[in-house]
């Protein structure tokens, strides 16, 4: 019986993207959108994010809708500096469910990397009314607090994310990043 999802993924990858998306959208096999997904996600551990994000986008092509496709692509985007792609994909899921966290923290940080550090901050309060002992979300805003120049609103943030277990709050604090 293993052999069959294998077989499926292998159809998936020789059938190509628009050609497997649109046998599924025909036959509407949701087993089929699931291994495409499951897929996706066995390419995303394995480091391979290009594919992933080919595979995450054929499930989106059949299921609109399919938030986890969503946040997947959106990681690997970001991953591979697809910022913009990533940002587009994070603010789909928040759209849909305005409280997902790993979305909201996800999108903070790539609006980081684009520089655009208020949008970030506004991002990272939201996970941190929503979930105030997200340590994450608290190192993340210690970053783009530190790239608008509020150092001391930065140290505070890192502070708080080493006191919540953060292993990297605690190097960026040992590092000297606030005296």
């Amino acid at each position: 019986m293993k052999a069959l999802p294998v077989l499926g993924t292998l159809i998936i990858m020789l059938m190509g993207s628009s050609t497997m998306a649109q046998y599924l959208a025909d036959n509407r096999t949701p087993n089929g959108v699931q291994e495409l997904y499951q897929a996706g996600e066995k390419a995303y551990r394995a480091g391979d994010h290009a594919t992933a994000i080919t595979l995450f986008s054929q499930v989106i092509e059949v299921e609109p809708d399919h938030l986890n496709a969503h946040l997947q692509r959106g990681f690997c985007q970001s991953l591979m500096g697809a910022y913009q792609e990533a940002v587009d994909d994070f603010s789909f899921v928040i759209d849909k469910k305005s409280d997902h966290t790993w979305a909201l923290i996800s999108r903070g940080s790539a609006l980081g990397k684009l520089g655009k550090h208020d949008l970030a901050i506004a991002d990272l309060d939201r996970v941190i009314a929503l979930d105030p002992k997200n340590q994450e979300a608290f190192n993340n805003r210690g970053w783009s607090k530190k790239a608008t120049g509020d150092q001391a609103g930065a140290c505070k943030d890192w502070n708080t994310s080493k006191r919540l277990g953060n292993s990297e709050a605690k190097i960026i604090l040992t590092n000297n990043h606030c005296k």
